[in-house]
């Protein structure tokens, strides 16, 4: 399967404390593991960030630096070659992948969570870390759901740091991630003056906000598995909200009528919804497991398996319209 991880020589960075790493690349930790385990093992230590002045070549072979302009550039922690991730402004401050697990690694103490993934994707250029939370939430008694805190910063200037909690359903490894009554689950700080202190405390205000968003989450969530929904009024839902227009070219509404069968074989028949189906429980993860897992996505040279990953953490609208069509039944 395709991926998009960062490897050198056949080297990858990532680690994971739970199972075998992503696609059975990279190193595999028996337990859980600290800051400094998760740099060492996923290959993110000593990557000497830094910003080095953008040079434009002239006609004459000469070369002028270009206003306001820099390459991020790293030391490969497989060859120690500098190689560059991006190109940022003057403003951009770099956030080096010890400062954002340090920033993490101070929350373990304090609340009982875990670092359980860490790696880079993309060459380098977005680096992430989620830890587990301690615990877990069990929807109507039945369904058990585990809550993370993840975090991925990038290194060629395309997004903030971003902390969010994310809830994940163990059967089929739904992220959950959405907004709770309209309140968003994310937390960012800019590549700017200031990002350390920034950084500590919105990690902070994240674990806070974790627990009364669980809270919150379960709450729906056992309304949800205690509302019933038919198959034939799950299917006149998706049709009414993802159907395709009347005047839809006949390739856009065979597309689109695929789309729906899977989203119906999802909620009817998949064996990931036993002991809950025939609910708005069932419908809602229907949905997310189909956006996280069957939906279409553009992969960029082809790593469709890490644009899913990229997708189904930091794209919630479309769980968010989910969880509304769902909740409206209650």
């Amino acid at each position: 399967m395709a991926h998009n991880l960062d490897i050198t020589n056949g080297v990858a960075s990532f680690v994971s404390a739970r199972e075998d790493a992503w696609h059975k690349l990279g190193q595999v930790l028996p337990d859980t593991f600290t800051a400094s385990a998760a740099l060492e093992h996923g290959m993110l230590a000593e990557w000497n960030l830094r910003k080095q002045p953008l040079l434009a070549q002239l006609e004459d072979g000469s070369t002028i630096p270009v206003a306001d302009r820099f390459a991020v550039v790293r030391d490969n922690p497989v060859t120690g070659l500098g190689e560059s991730l991006g190109v940022v402004g003057s403003a951009y401050k770099i956030v080096q992948n010890e400062q954002l697990t340090g920033v993490l690694d101070t929350l373990v103490d304090e609340s009982g969570a875990h670092f359980e993934t860490a790696g880079a994707i993309d060459g380098g250029r977005k680096v992430f870390v989620t830890m587990k939370l301690p615990g877990h939430i069990k929807v109507g008694g039945v369904d058990p759901v585990e809550s993370y805190l993840a975090a991925m910063t990038s290194h060629d200037g395309t997004t903030s740091t971003v902390l969010m909690v994310t809830p994940v359903r163990i059967v089929c490894q739904n992220t959950l991630n959405m907004a709770y009554k309209e309140s968003s689950h994310q937390f960012r700080v800019r590549h700017t003056s200031g990002a350390d202190s920034a950084l500590i405390q919105q990690a902070r205000e994240a674990l806070d906000f974790s627990f009364d968003y669980l809270e919150g989450f379960q709450e729906e969530a056992n309304q949800l598995i205690n509302t019933e929904l038919t198959q034939s009024r799950f299917r006149e839902l998706i049709e009414k909200e993802f159907g395709a227009p009347r005047d839809a070219h006949k390739v856009t509404v065979s597309r689109t009528e695929n789309k729906l069968d899977q989203m119906e074989y999802l909620f009817a028949d998949s064996d990931t919804h036993e002991g809950m189906r025939n609910t708005a429980w069932a419908g809602m993860n229907a949905l997310t497991e189909w956006y996280d897992h069957y939906s279409p996505v553009r992969a960029n040279g082809g790593d469709e398996a890490a644009a899913r990953s990229r997708k189904a953490l930091l794209e919630p609208e479309f769980k968010e319209k989910a969880r509304r069509i769902m909740m409206a039944l209650v």
